[in-house]
Parts: C-alpha cells; structure tokens; sequence
C-alpha cells in the first residue's frame, strides 16, 4: 500500500447567495486557491500524484470534477487526476 501524504489545506472564501463571489466561476475561485497553496508550500506541482477538493452540492458550474478543473484553470500540470468528494 502507498503512502498518503497531506502537506497543506486550504480552503476558499464562504459567500452568501447573490452576493461578491456570485459572479465568480467556482473553478477561479478553486484556483486561486491551488495556486496560493502550491506557491505556499514550496512542493513541485510535477511532483504532486492527485487533488482532492471536498464540494457540497456539485451542481450547475461546480458539476463534473471540480478538482481536476481547478487544478487546470490554475495552470498546473496536466498529468494530476482530480477527486472531488460530496460528503454530508
């Protein structure tokens, strides 16, 4: 079995309905967000094996594979795999 490691979390900003981040598509947002935690951690994007974002409601924009959308809209590499998990 391999090893999981976790280096770093973040999370992106809570908005309400209609409101500053209404206009945003959630895959910006989710970018943003790689993007900082890749420049923060210092870790090689290539080097990195899988994206896991967690989602509520992964409908309309935040449908499909949000991680793996988010990871390309930040312009990392397209080798890593995306898994988006709906838990609640």
């Amino acid at each position: 079995m391999s090893t999981a490691y976790i280096i770093d979390a973040v999370r992106t900003p809570v908005g309400r309905k209609k409101g500053s981040l209404a206009a945003m598509h959630p895959a910006d947002l989710g970018a943003h967000s790689l993007a900082a935690l890749m420049q923060r951690s210092a870790v090689d994007p290539a080097a990195i094996e899988d994206v896991v974002f967690g989602c509520v409601d992964t409908i309309g924009p935040q449908a499909g594979d949000i991680a793996r959308t988010c990871w390309l809209v930040a312009g990392l590499p397209e080798h890593v795999p995306g898994t988006t998990i709906d838990r609640q």
